[in-house]
């Protein structure tokens, strides 16, 4: 079971885990153990999300999901299989906890008039500098 936040809990059998050969750390095992771990979650047919939840998800990790609707997400840090399958678990919590979370309103500041004009203050001053730079067209100096 993933705990994902306090009202939502994804059961193991939701999850499909699949291993394969890591290019990250193993030492001699590299080549010869599998350690990547790659979790795979079908958002799309998942009971334990809401239809608000299943579209929020979608919406926010696009470039996650495939066309059929799998979340997919890999882990390789680590030289052992076991702490792969942990990372990758933090991991998918930390993305969905993410996907689901409410958006703060932007709450528009309006700019303060002293900010304004100091700022305005600054623009003619390099405008002033800039002209001086520029050579006279009667041509003296």
């Amino acid at each position: 079971m993933v705990r994902v936040d306090p009202s939502l809990e994804i059961p193991d059998a939701e999850l499909t885990f699949v291993t394969s050969r890591s290019s990250g750390p193993g030492g001699q095992n590299v080549n010869k153990v599998d350690t990547r771990v790659t979790l795979l979650f079908d958002v799309g047919a998942s009971p334990s999300l809401t239809d608000e939840q299943r579209s929020r998800v979608l919406a926010r990790l696009p470039g996650r999901i495939n066309r059929e609707g799998v979340l997919r997400v890999v882990s390789q840090r680590h030289r052992t299989q076991s702490a792969n399958r942990e990372a990758v678990v933090r991991r998918f919590a930390e993305l969905l906890r993410d996907a689901l979370s409410e958006e703060r309103a932007r709450i528009p500041v309006k700019v303060p008039a002293g900010a304004n004009e100091r700022r305005l203050e600054e623009k003619r001053h390099r405008k002033r500098i800039k002209r001086e730079r520029t050579v006279d067209p009667s041509g003296e100096d």
